[in-house]
């Protein structure tokens, strides 16, 4: 039986397990298994490697999609780029890291992109941020981001403004604010700007409707959750694990 997972901690809002077993059962694929695996600290990784012979693959979600690299036996062009790992192939006793996130994100932003959506705001600078970036870039998309603490290249969320806002018509929540059961929790952004030209896109997928992507819908913008983005990126980590 071929075991797969998912490493982060906490990962009481995890997508990853009830998709792959969904998808297990309507493709009728009868040897292989996806496992929750909550690791409080790194250090773990490797009795769990050893203790699951069969292990083919891992996802990797908050906090460790940037803290895995110096685990990975061997990283592809992107992860080096932006220093962030959402995906392990495990072969040979080696393992192999991708970024999917990059896959993902990018084909769910660009369907619903308009001509006026070429400046963006990225709140918050971890790991799925890296890979917003990073699509940001590829497409052209001038982006700001919006951090807590003051970071090089980056702006603080009490300096947003007017002018910003009105400015930027993408707005990406990059943060876990908003993510069940933390429901109510949201970026502290000045709402009131939000225009019907805004597209609002938040990589959280658990509420369905954020109280981010709410105050969006208050104001008639573009609203998306990150459902979409990872299914797409789950479906990339398959083909991976099986090639």
């Amino acid at each position: 039986m071929q075991s797969f997972g998912l490493i982060g901690y906490p990962l009481s809002h995890s997508f990853s397990k009830k998709y792959f077993e969904k998808k297990f059962i309507d493709e009728k694929i009868n040897d292989s298994i996806f496992e929750l695996f909550e690791l409080s600290n790194l250090n773990e990784l490797n009795f769990l490697i050893k203790s699951r012979a069969n292990l083919k693959g891992l996802s990797v979600t908050i906090p460790y999609k940037k803290s895995i690299i110096p685990y990975l036996n061997y990283t592809n062009g992107i992860v080096n780029e932006i220093n962030a790992c959402n995906c392990i192939v495990l072969k040979n006793d080696k393992l192999y890291g991708y970024n999917t996130d990059v896959i993902g994100f990018e084909k769910s932003l660009i369907k619903d992109l308009k001509p006026n959506h070429t400046k963006a705001l990225v709140l918050g600078d971890g790991g799925a941020a890296a890979a917003v970036k990073y699509v940001l870039k590829k497409l052209g998309i001038k982006f700001i981001v919006v951090n807590r603490n003051k970071k090089v290249d980056s702006i603080l969320f009490e300096e947003l403004n007017s002018e910003l806002i009105i400015a930027h018509q993408i707005i990406i929540n990059t943060t876990p604010l908003g993510t069940f059961p933390n429901v109510y929790s949201l970026p502290n952004i000045p709402y009131q700007y939000l225009t019907e030209q805004h597209y609002l896109f938040d990589v959280v997928y658990n509420p369905t409707t954020t109280m981010f992507m709410q105050k969006g819908l208050e104001k008639n913008a573009f609203v998306k959750n990150g459902l979409e983005m990872l299914q797409i990126q789950a479906e990339e980590n398959w083909e991976l694990w099986n090639a």
